[in-house]
């Protein structure tokens, strides 16, 4: 049996198609499938686009046609914020598949199928942006991914717009300058300070994933000994634990009861984020168990589509899965429309 994955993020949509014995038959990646902030120019339809050269790109590279799939799981982001959308978003990769062997819903489950097999217990995502996502006995509850413009705490969005902060503040001389002043200044080819307006605004037109991919920068100033930007990075890990928290109270572990935990998304690459996630959790009353990432939220989009067929893989396959290395990865043009 084949099943395909599908792991929408805000700046680029990862495919992955996979087989009962745990074989990885091929891989793709394509733009960003966050369709709010382009819904005047693609919206929903944008979804479609890349949805049709990803998964042609996957069942190509397979040697496979979109018919061989048994079923799909497609984690679309913003999936269910707008209910008048969902119609729409559940009916756009059945023009591509061509049949309804497929189940739509929002990314955040790729993340969690991911990191913990699929088994009860909570998964924490940051990346462009950020919530958690978790299950207990067949419940499953979400807590932040409120939007960028008001939430999406300790995500590389949120890191990104209060270094922002940070260097207009040091430009000014309203906090001590640091190295990160001068790496924004490299990074953006600033010709003066206040040219980050034009480029924030103007030119990246306060795009999300533009502003999110300076996180790196802040990475690096901490490293580099800026005490602002490793004081940022710290206070984002002890955030993504308040979203685990949230989602263990509103699941039901008791304090006695130990919760598994684990996370994905880019801005966990970070160390500093990591250990100030792993000390806000073990800093509290619950009882935590924090599982490293069983797989990559794309397998566990084509796990979870496995779970929906009734055909959930095997100890054997699972094995297979994790052993695999260096999968087949084909590319897919970049959406200009």
């Amino acid at each position: 049996m084949m099943f395909l994955g599908v792991d929408g993020g805000g700046t680029k949509t990862a495919f992955c198609l996979i087989d009962s014995t745990g074989t990885v038959r091929a891989r793709a990646l394509g733009d960003g499938a966050y369709y709010f902030a382009d819904r005047a120019t693609g919206g929903v339809d944008h979804v479609a686009r890349v949805l049709e050269r990803g998964i042609g790109a996957v069942t190509g590279a397979a040697g496979l046609t979109p018919a061989d799939i048994d079923h799909a799981f497609l984690g679309l982001p913003g999936y269910g914020e707008v209910p008048g959308d969902v119609a729409a978003l559940d009916a756009a990769p059945g023009r591509v598949l061509g049949h309804r062997r497929y189940t739509c819903d929002n990314d955040m489950i790729c993340g969690w199928a991911g990191s913990l097999g699929a088994v009860d217990g909570i998964n924490v995502i940051s990346g462009t942006g950020s919530m958690a996502y978790g299950e207990r006995r067949g419940r499953g509850v979400r807590t932040g991914g409120w939007s960028e413009l008001f939430s999406d705490e300790g995500s590389a969005y949120w890191i990104a717009a209060r270094a922002l902060n940070l260097f207009s503040r040091m430009s000014d001389g309203r906090l001590p300058e640091g190295p990160l002043a001068d790496l924004l200044r490299r990074h953006l080819a600033l010709t003066a300070d206040l040219e980050v307006i034009d480029i924030v605004l103007n030119r990246w037109q306060g795009h999300r994933s533009e502003i999110a991919a300076l996180t790196p920068v802040v990475v690096e100033a901490a490293g580099a000994g800026d005490t602002a930007a490793a004081a940022l990075l710290t206070e984002a890990g002890g955030e993504l634990a308040l979203l685990v928290d949230s989602a263990r109270r509103r699941l039901g572990f008791s304090r006695d009861e130990t919760t598994p935990v684990s996370y994905s998304g880019g801005v966990f690459r970070s160390a500093r984020v990591r250990d100030a996630f792993t000390a806000a959790l073990g800093n509290g009353a619950a009882a935590y168990e924090l599982r490293r990432p069983l797989f990559e939220p794309v397998v566990g989009a084509a796990l979870y589509a496995a779970k929906l067929a009734g055909t959930p893989l095997g100890t054997e396959a699972l094995a297979a899965l994790r052993a695999a290395s260096d999968p087949t990865t084909a590319e897919v043009g970049h959406d200009d429309a």
